[in-house]
């Protein structure tokens, strides 16, 4: 648990150099005592121009971080940049936020990976540090947080203690335990469903790993949307394609024959039980109907709704919830944890994004725009991406562009004269050897970003507020998030763009996606994009690792 100070642990005091003006939060101490008990170490970040600009010195600095400590200490690492912001097109610090820096740095003196790390700050540049360096972040506003800042934030709580209950409720719901009519042994079989699209099946991997570990042998239904990307997960011994009008987004009409040919096709693989995972807005119980008439004898799923006699484990998730975690704690609510040292991040089989041995792919460290989407709401406009493209291949980047077969005339239009176009020419699998050779991955909310994810990839997210971008955007893997957050079209789930112009991403500047960039890339050479392999959990945490410390720049 990382924690920026002034605004955040304290009272925000401008240029403080006198251990007498510390105030805490209110509720801060008990906060993070409780943080303490539940054995999380906990670390500070924060930004200290003060130093730069001549307004104390550093004794004065490590005067005042003392009293924090001693007001709310003991914190296991302190990390400061004493570094003014740089001049108008001049490059900056690794750690002044929001570059991830810091975040960084503090990982690394914990022991542990940024993306087991949480940060906690009160303005935007403690997101956008957070999420370049894959770690999770929440926000706690306040009267000088921006209303803009505040919709950008991938998770948002009214104070300290809400932050806690939300970073501890988050933990615990993954944990697992005795629940209510879990078997006594081991099942042989356990069927499991999610029958979407793409990036749904991908974000939901670590839940079927956390099945896998537990049965002898695991059953995947999905959609033929999805059946690229479960051919790609671990766990699966088998797959069961089908189009389910219940979930479809162009469902054909409910046929009885139909339903009971799938029955039987459920029957024949013999599971006994199943585990359905479904997005918040997706109802279980209709395929829990079915599973029934099959035989199957317990499912468990999430459901807000009356279920009766059709699950045997209701489970219910807060809104919100990182889609991956929301999975995760469904297979936990059924008995179902990942073992220890599978960290719950995506992944793919050990094989999936091999390069091809007839070396078409470019040298990697190249940049990847892919344009497409299958919703349009969610896609960046062509002319803008191209200005991307143009604006990248400018700071001497090279890019690629990426694209399904259908979308050979928009790739070619985006990657212009300077970009390569490789639109068209590869599958799922081909694009993950793509994207696994890429430096990072310029793309909208759609299935390519959580196949990124999947291979620890960066992230620049030209994110659609269509949909949350804390329960959406690529999980645990260094992010940047761009768009206006706070556009008409926020969390109306719309496929296409209610509004005139696209401003959620029409709105985007070229420059920006270069800073993006630029700084993915500076968490890159500081090892913070690296998908660690699974290990056992760390020991026992180091010394305090105590850094020049200070009080924080407020924004003006």
């Amino acid at each position: 648990m990382l924690f920026d100070r002034d605004g955040t642990l304290v009272h925000d005091v401008p240029y403080n150099g006198d251990p007498a003006l510390v105030r805490p939060m209110p509720g801060a101490r008990d906060a993070l005592d409780r943080l303490r008990a539940a054995g999380l170490r906990l670390g500070v970040v924060t930004n200290q121009s003060g130093v730069a600009r001549g307004r104390f010195s550093s004794a004065d600095l490590a005067r005042v971080n003392a009293r924090v400590d001693e007001l709310l200490g003991p914190f296991d690492t302190w990390q400061v940049c004493p570094h003014a912001e740089p001049a108008p097109g001049a490059r900056g610090c690794h750690c002044r936020k929001p570059a991830p820096g810091m975040v960084l740095d503090a990982a690394r003196a914990l022991g542990t990976e940024p993306t087991r790390c949480v940060l906690v700050g009160d303005i935007g540049a403690d997101m956008t540090a957070a999420g370049a360096a894959g770690a999770s972040a929440v926000l706690v506003p306040t009267p000088a947080t921006r209303p803009d800042e505040v919709a950008a934030a991938p998770a948002v709580a009214g104070d300290l203690r809400g932050a806690v209950d939300l970073i501890l409720r988050r933990h615990r719901s993954t944990l697992g335990g005795a629940a209510p009519g879990a078997p006594p042994r081991r099942p042989r079989c356990v069927l499991v469903a999610r029958p979407d699209s793409a990036g749904d099946v991908l974000v939901t991997g670590p839940a079927i790993r956390a099945v896998a570990a537990g049965a002898d042998r695991v059953v995947l239904l999905c959609g033929p949307r999805g059946r690229a990307a479960a051919e790609l997960l671990p766990g699966i011994d088998e797959l069961v394609e089908w189009r389910l009008p219940w979930i479809d987004p162009e469902p054909g009409p409910v046929d009885r024959t139909e339903v009971d040919r799938l029955t039987a096709r459920l029957a024949d693989t013999g599971a006994d039980e199943a585990v359905l995972f479904t997005s918040f807005h997706q109802s279980a119980l209709p395929l829990a109907l079915v599973l029934r008439m099959a035989g199957v004898g317990r499912i468990s799923a999430i459901s807000p709704d009356y279920p009766g006699s059709l699950l045997d484990v209701r489970h219910r998730v807060s809104p919100g919830v990182p889609e991956a975690e929301r999975a995760l704690s469904l297979a936990a609510a059924a008995g179902f944890v990942l073992p220890p040292g599978d960290e719950p991040v995506l992944r793919l089989r050990a094989e999936a994004g091999a390069a091809p041995a007839d070396g078409t792919l470019p040298e990697p460290g190249y940049v990847v725009l892919h344009p497409g989407s299958s919703v349009q709401a969610r896609a960046c406009p062509p002319e803008l991406c191209a200005e991307i493209v143009t604006a990248l291949t400018g700071a001497g980047h090279r890019v690629v562009v990426t694209g399904g077969p259908g979308e050979r005339p928009l790739t070619a239009r985006v990657a212009g004269r300077t970009g390569i176009d490789l639109g068209g020419q590869t599958s799922l699998t081909g694009l993950a050897a793509i994207i696994a050779r890429a430096g990072c991955l310029v793309v909208g909310n759609t299935g390519p970003a959580h196949l990124a994810a999947a291979l620890g990839v960066p992230v620049v997210s030209l994110f659609a507020p269509t949909v949350p971008f804390g329960q959406w955007g690529p999980y645990r893997v260094p992010t940047v998030r761009l768009g206006v957050a706070a556009a008409g079209c926020r969390h109306t789930r719309a496929t296409t763009c209610p509004v005139p112009g696209h401003p959620c991403l029409s709105d985007i500047e070229p420059r920006e996606v270069v800073e993006a960039v630029r700084l993915l890339g500076a968490a890159a050479r500081r090892g913070g994009l690296a998908r660690p392999a699974p290990t056992a959990p760390p020991g026992p945490p180091p010394s305090a690792a105590v850094a020049l410390a200070g009080a924080e720049e407020v924004r003006r």
